[in-house]
């Protein structure tokens, strides 16, 4: 297909204001963009948006007019559809991949191909994929931090060369240049410090990209809102009264904030359902995304221990789960703590069992499965999560003078009187008749109160 490439930058006056602007250290432009898709009107709305943004613009109306513009030009990004004639969007970023590795690559793609995407993943290794249609805020902003994350890299490689030179600079100074020796000392803290900075800053990238990732299947909206949020904060609990070291916690954590990414390309209805009442069709579905998450996550090196955990998190330890009905310690331990943690927040959003549970009853529900559907170990270490909420959900028994007494309150404690003698034992209902004689007895006790310990179950109902 022939280039077509249309290069939007500024006029030359600007151009040579550019050239000038780096000559004495100021910030560079922003990048050079290819855009590659075979329908003229995407490409005319991406360059609408890009446009503003200072960004060197190129397009191609396919993937072989995209290696035409990559030879001819020096590119920073590359975003690609997925669905072109003569050459798909995998095939072209496994190429660009091969022969300009450190371009960026993206992928825009629509919910219904995530068997591409996959593909598109691990034949391109892309940055990212952006799903069909695009909402602007989201693009621009993941393009503005692929190509910071990029800055950033080249920043790291050009601030280590700069500290071997000047290293190989400090060689060089004898004894007698003691304040010389101070200053070079000095930068190359200062140089350490930003590098320190630098490799913190790539290591919170990962888990800004889970994260982003988390938020793209919570834009499906609905249940799915919240959800895997939750499951990581009880999966973190579990794994840490576990006594688990960080980095597996770390993991699991991960996990847990991407196990439902097998679901983005499914339908609402199907979504929205309890397993319960699915139809065998839906249920499939259903089955596979544990499987089709794992894939999509498999091939990012740092991602592989949470994609095996992905995988096997509705495996039950009785060997009834699914994908692959592994039983027992044969299921990786994530994954089984992860089961629990997902069913606890799946039955009280009713997505499970056909209703929503209240906190005691999904308890019970997942006692009643211990060793069935959950590790024994996992759920007796959440079990104890469990006691706890709910302790604080119980209400306290209160101590009342006679004059507050109402028939029908039940006696929690013995009541004795001044004396020590038993008046009423524990449990005993009052009566109208037992109250007025509590108070007539009060007030015959020379000012000394009556206490009674009163059951909650039994204090009047707040309107």
């Amino acid at each position: 297909m022939p280039f077509t490439g249309e290069v939007i930058t500024a006029d030359p006056f600007m151009n040579a204001l550019e050239d000038t602007s780096q000559a004495i250290g100021e910030a560079p432009p922003p990048g050079a963009i290819l855009f590659v898709d075979d329908e003229p009107n995407i490409l005319s709305s991406l360059r609408r948006l890009f446009r503003p943004q200072g960004y060197r613009i190129f397009v191609a109306e396919g993937g072989a007019a995209g290696l035409l513009v990559l030879e001819r030009e020096s590119i920073d990004m590359v975003i690609s559809d997925m669905r072109m004639p003569e050459m798909d969007g995998a095939r072209f970023l496994e190429q660009v991949r091969g022969r300009w590795p450190a371009v960026i690559r993206l992928l825009l793609t629509g919910y219904s191909d995530i068997g591409s995407t996959i593909n598109a993943i691990n034949r391109g290794e892309i940055y990212r994929y952006i799903a069909k249609p695009w909402d602007d805020n989201d693009i621009t902003l993941i393009v503005r931090e692929a190509l910071e994350r990029r800055r950033l890299e080249s920043e790291n490689l050009r601030l280590l060369a700069l500290t071997r030179r000047q290293n190989d600079e400090l060689k060089e100074l004898n004894s007698g240049l003691e304040a010389k020796v101070d200053e070079r000392t000095a930068e190359v803290r200062q140089t350490m410090s930003f590098l320190e900075m630098a490799n913190q800053q790539l290591k919170k990238t990962l888990l800004t990209t889970v994260r982003v990732l988390s938020g793209l299947v919570e834009m499906r909206g609905g249940l799915l809102v919240g959800h895997s949020r939750r499951v990581a904060e009880q999966a973190r609990s579990i794994a840490s009264r576990m006594g688990l070291e960080e980095n597996q916690i770390h993991e699991i954590v991960m996990a847990a904030l991407l196990h439902d990414i097998g679901k983005i390309a499914m339908p609402d209805r199907v979504l929205e359902k309890p397993f319960t009442v699915l139809s065998q069709d839906e249920r499939a579905m259903v089955i596979k995304h544990p499987t089709q998450g794992a894939l999509a996550l498999m091939e990012i090196e740092q991602l592989r221990g949470p994609a095996l955990i992905i995988r096997h998190h509705h495996e039950s330890f009785d060997g009834t789960g699914y994908p692959d009905q592994l039983k027992g310690t044969a299921i990786p331990l994530g994954a089984r703590i992860l089961a629990v943690a997902n069913e606890f927040d799946s039955l009280q959003l009713g997505t499970l069992v056909n209703r929503r549970l209240t906190l005691a009853e999904t308890r019970s529900f997942m006692v009643d499965n211990r060793g069935k559907r959950y590790d024994p170990e996992v759920l007796d270490a959440f079990d104890g999560i469990l006691k706890a909420a709910l302790e604080k959900e119980k209400p306290k028994d209160v101590l009342l003078r006679m004059h507050h007494l109402q028939p029908g309150m039940l006696l929690a404690q013995d009541l004795f009187n001044n004396d020590k003698y038993l008046l009423l034992a524990k449990g005993f209902m009052l009566t109208p008749v037992v109250i007025e004689q509590l108070r007539k007895l009060e007030l015959g006790s020379e000012g000394r109160p009556l206490v009674a310990c009163v059951a909650a179950e039994s204090l009047p109902k707040k309107s």
